[in-house]
C-alpha cells in the first residue's frame, strides 16, 4: 500500500476548486452572531471600512475606536472579560455603515485542525443514532472554516462562516473529535466553548504552514517560487512543473511515454471506469501508475481554435500531455480535469493525448464521464475523446510521482493562507492538531515540520498557545517480528516534538484505533483523552496528560531497565504477566524482541541487553501493546537511547 496516497483518497470531503473571495465586510467573517470570545484576554477584532474612516465598537458598556488604513483595513483591541453572556456588540463606521453582532458568549475558544480524522463528522462516529438527537447545548458554539487554498495569506475568510449553537442539525456534520473534546472538558471547566474546525481530509502538514516558515526551515524555496509563479503565470508554472515531472520519470524509468509512438505493451481500455474492475490480472489490485493514451483527428478549423483538454475525473493524480507537451497535473479524486491548450500545439490531422494516472488506494484511473471527455474549442465543434483509449501498467515499485506545489491538500502553504491566516485576530485558549497520515511515507522529516507549524501558530495566536497533538492510532497489517514502519516513525516524530515543547501535550490513541479502518469511529474516546490532556496542560489539573511516558533506559548488568513517569498510580500489564512489544536495537539497525520483559514497579527490565543502544516500544503500523497505567491509559509508542550502552 502507498500510505501517503491512501490517506489522500480516503479524505472525508473532495478537493474542490478554489473559492472566490467575497467583498469586504465591516467585520471579518470569523466574527458574527452566536460567536464565542476568549475569556481573560484582550478581544482582538478586525475588518474593513473606507480608507481613513473610524470604526466605533461598543461592547458591554465600553467603546473602542479604530481607524482604517489606506487599504481600508482596521484592527481593534477591547478589554478582557470573564466568562458569561449572551451579549451584543455594535459597530459604526464614520462613513455610516453599521453592524450588530448578537448572542455573543465569553468563554474558551479552541482551534481544531488537521486532516480527515479531525474532519470526521459526528454522524459517522460511534452511536450517531443516540449522539445526535441528544446534542443540545447552547454553550458550545461551532464554526467550520470553509475549505480553500490560496497562494498568499488572506486577511479574512474567503467566504463568511456562521457560528451556530450545538443542536442535532448543526452537530451531525461537525468534527467529532473537536465536539467530544469540548463536551468532556465542560464537565471540569463549565464555561462556554467556541470550536473552530479548520481541517481538510488528505492534507499534508506542509499545506498548513506559512511560506515564510517553510523558507526558514529550508528545502522549500524552489517549490515556493513555483507556487508564487503559478499565481501570476499558471501556464508558465505548469510548464516548469512538467519539466521536473519528466526529469523524475527519466531518473528511474526508461523512455518518455508522452512522446513515444504507440508500441508494444499497450492494451485497449475496456471501459472508462475503476481499473480494479477490469478483466486483466496485471492491473486488478494494482496500486501505482498507469499510462493512458488516445489519438484524435482534428480539422484545420479545430487546430486553429483556442481549446481546452477535458478528460473527466481521474482517481487520484494525473499528469497530462498533448502531442508530447505537458499541460498540467491535478491531485483530486472528484475534480474533472480541464487544461488550457497552448496556441499552435494542436495540428490538423492526428493528435495524441497521453495521461499518467496514479492511484494509491482502492478504486483508480480515468472514470469519465465519457460524454464529458473531449477537446473543447472556442470557435469549432468539440472533438470527442470517449473512445480509442489504450493503457500500459507501470510496475508498482516505480514510486509516487511528484505533485504540483500549488495543489490544495498536497501542496505547500495554501491551506494556511486561506484557512488559518484569516483567523489572525481571534483569541484562543488552545489548539488541537490531528494529522500525519499523509506524511507517514516521509516520517523522518515530520518533527521539524510539526515544530515549525506550532511556531507559526504561536506567532499568530500568541506565544503561550497550548497545543494538543493527537498521535496516530494503529492501522494496517499485523507483523510477527521487528520491522520498519512509517506510521511508527511518524508517531515518534509527534512524541519527540511534544516532549521538547512544554506548551504541547501528546494525546496517545494507539489502543483506540482500528487496524482495518484508517478512520476509526471511536472519536468519543479521542475527545475524552484530549480533554484530559487539556486539563493537565492548560488548566493545571493533577493528572498526566497522556499516560505513562519513558524517562530513561539504562544498562544494568545484562539487562536494560526502562523507567517510566506519569504512571497514574503504577504500571499495569493487560492480558499477561509480562509486557509485550519491547524491542532492543543495535547500532547496525537490527532489532529483536526482548527475550525477557519483566515489570518491576515503574520500571520494565529487558534482557539480554546484548549490544543494544536503544529501545523501541510498540513499533509497528498496528502494534499490540499491553502496558498501561492504573487509570487505564496506555504507554504510547517510543524509541529512546540506552545510557551505558557499549560503544559500536
Amino acid at each position: 500500500m502507498t500510505r501517503l496516497l491512501a490517506i489522500t483518497l480516503l479524505a472525508i470531503l473532495p478537493a474542490g476548486p478554489a473559492i472566490a473571495q467575497e467583498p469586504a465586510a465591516l467585520l471579518d467573517g470569523i466574527f458574527g452572531d452566536h460567536m464565542v470570545i476568549q475569556r481573560g484576554e484582550p478581544i482582538r477584532l478586525g475588518g474593513h471600512a473606507g480608507p481613513g474612516e473610524t470604526v466605533t465598537i461598543a461592547f458591554r458598556g465600553t467603546e473602542t475606536v479604530a481607524e482604517a488604513g489606506p487599504e481600508g483595513r482596521w484592527q481593534a483591541e477591547l478589554p478582557a472579560h470573564e466568562a458569561g453572556g449572551p451579549y451584543d456588540m455594535t459597530l459604526e463606521a464614520s462613513g455610516g455603515e453599521t453592524d450588530t453582532v448578537s448572542d455573543i458568549l465569553v468563554g474558551d475558544v479552541w482551534l481544531c485542525s488537521g486532516q480527515s480524522n479531525m474532519e470526521y463528522p459526528v454522524s459517522r462516529a460511534l452511536n450517531p443514532h443516540s449522539e445526535i438527537p441528544a446534542a443540545r447545548n447552547d454553550t458550545i458554539r461551532l464554526l467550520t472554516v470553509p475549505q480553500a487554498s490560496r497562494p498568499q495569506p488572506l486577511s479574512r475568510l474567503p467566504r463568511p462562516a456562521d457560528w451556530r449553537a450545538v443542536t442535532p442539525e448543526t452537530i451531525a456534520g461537525f468534527s467529532a473529535v473537536c465536539y467530544f473534546f469540548a463536551r468532556t472538558l465542560q464537565e471540569s471547566e463549565p464555561v462556554p466553548m467556541g470550536l473552530i474546525a479548520a481541517s481538510w481530509g488528505g492534507s499534508q502538514i506542509e499545506a498548513w504552514i506559512g511560506a515564510d516558515r517553510l523558507r526558514a526551515l529550508g528545502g522549500f524555496d524552489d517549490a515556493l517560487d513555483l507556487v508564487e509563479r503559478h499565481a501570476e503565470d499558471p501556464a508558465g508554472a505548469q510548464a516548469g512543473f512538467g519539466e521536473s515531472w519528466e526529469a523524475w520519470w527519466r531518473e528511474t524509468q526508461a523512455g518518455a511515454p508522452w512522446q513515444e509512438p504507440a508500441g508494444g505493451g499497450w492494451h485497449p481500455v475496456p471501459s472508462l471506469s475503476d481499473w480494479q474492475g477490469w478483466d486483466d490480472p496485471q492491473i486488478r489490485g494494482h496500486l501505482g501508475m498507469v499510462w493512458y493514451r488516445t489519438t484524435v483527428e482534428l480539422t484545420p478549423e479545430q487546430a486553429a481554435s483556442a481549446a481546452h483538454l477535458e478528460i473527466g475525473i481521474i482517481d487520484e493524480i494525473d499528469a497530462s500531455w498533448v502531442n508530447g507537451r505537458f499541460l498540467g497535473s491535478t491531485s483530486s479524486w472528484s475534480e474533472p480535469r480541464r487544461y488550457a491548450v497552448p496556441p499552435g500545439l494542436l495540428r490538423a490531422g492526428e493528435n495524441t493525448i497521453t495521461v499518467n494516472a496514479f492511484n494509491g488506494w482502492g478504486a483508480g484511473g480515468m472514470t469519465g464521464p465519457a460524454d464529458r471527455m473531449r477537446i473543447a474549442f472556442d470557435d469549432a465543434p468539440d472533438a470527442s475523446l470517449e473512445t480509442g483509449w489504450h493503457y500500459r501498467v507501470v510496475p508498482a515499485d516505480a514510486g509516487t510521482p511528484p505533485r504540483a506545489p500549488w495543489e490544495s491538500i498536497s501542496g505547500l502553504t495554501g491551506l494556511h493562507n486561506a484557512m488559518i491566516a484569516p483567523l489572525g485576530p481571534i483569541g484562543l485558549r488552545g489548539a488541537l492538531w490531528y494529522q500525519g497520515e499523509s506524511n507517514a511515507e516521509r516520517a523522518n522529516a515530520y518533527q521539524p515540520l510539526l515544530e515549525t507549524l506550532l511556531e507559526g501558530w504561536r506567532g499568530q495566536f500568541g506565544a503561550a498557545l497550548p497545543v494538543l497533538v493527537v498521535q496516530l492510532p494503529e492501522f494496517g497489517d499485523l507483523q510477527s517480528g521487528p520491522a520498519s514502519s512509517g506510521w511508527a516513525s511518524l508517531r515518534e516524530a509527534q512524541r519527540r516534538a511534544a516532549v521538547g515543547d512544554p506548551g504541547t501535550a501528546l494525546v496517545v490513541t494507539i489502543d483506540i484505533g482500528d487496524r482495518f479502518d484508517i478512520h476509526p469511529p471511536n472519536k468519543q474516546a479521542v475527545g475524552r483523552r484530549a480533554a484530559r490532556a487539556a486539563r493537565s496542560l492548560v488548566f493545571g489539573a493533577d493528572v498526566s496528560p497522556s499516560g505513562p511516558v519513558p524517562l530513561s533506559a539504562a544498562v544494568n548488568g545484562d539487562s536494560v531497565r526502562v523507567r517510566f513517569g506519569d504512571t497514574g498510580g503504577g504500571l499495569a500489564v493487560i492480558g499477561d504477566t509480562r509486557p509485550a512489544a519491547f524491542e532492543l536495537c543495535a547500532p547496525d539497525d537490527t532489532c529483536r524482541f526482548a527475550a525477557t520483559a519483566v515489570l518491576e514497579g515503574d520500571t520494565v527490565r529487558l534482557a539480554p541487553a546484548g549490544h543494544a543502544d536503544r529501545v523501541r516500544f510498540c513499533w509497528a503500523d498496528a502494534p499490540i501493546c499491553n502496558l498501561y497505567d492504573a487509570t487505564g491509559y496506555p504507554a504510547g509508542p517510543f524509541e529512546i537511547g540506552i545510557s551505558g550502552a557499549p560503544e559500536n
